[in-house]
């Protein structure tokens, strides 16, 4: 995963909103309408963090009828769990333990 893509995953995650909207997808799948009424938000603020979301690869969203359906990728997913474990495992190195560039 490339630079930009970590930087838009942890954008996503960044806002409380958008933590509880991937809660709310932990259930599983979910129409806009109900999330509208669980996050008790505006439509337009849905769609503003569901596009961040989607963009993201956290989020994949499925048109039906005249709603749109969002569920979690388990792709993104993945990713992100590969991510974060990259980072957990460079953070159990020793710290300054190579001082050689001064």
């Amino acid at each position: 995963m490339d630079a930009r893509q970590v930087s838009l995953m942890f954008k996503a995650l960044s806002d409380e909103a958008r933590v509880n909207i991937i809660y709310q997808l932990m259930e599983g799948e979910q129409c806009a309408c109900n999330l509208l009424k669980k996050q008790k938000l505006t439509q337009p603020t849905l769609a503003y963090h569901m596009q961040i979301l989607c963009k993201s690869g956290l989020v994949e969203s499925q048109r039906i009828g005249r709603w749109t359906h969002y569920a979690l990728s388990q792709k993104g997913m993945a990713e992100a769990q590969k991510i974060t474990q990259t980072i957990l495992h460079a953070a159990e190195k020793e710290p300054f333990c190579n001082a050689s560039c001064c």
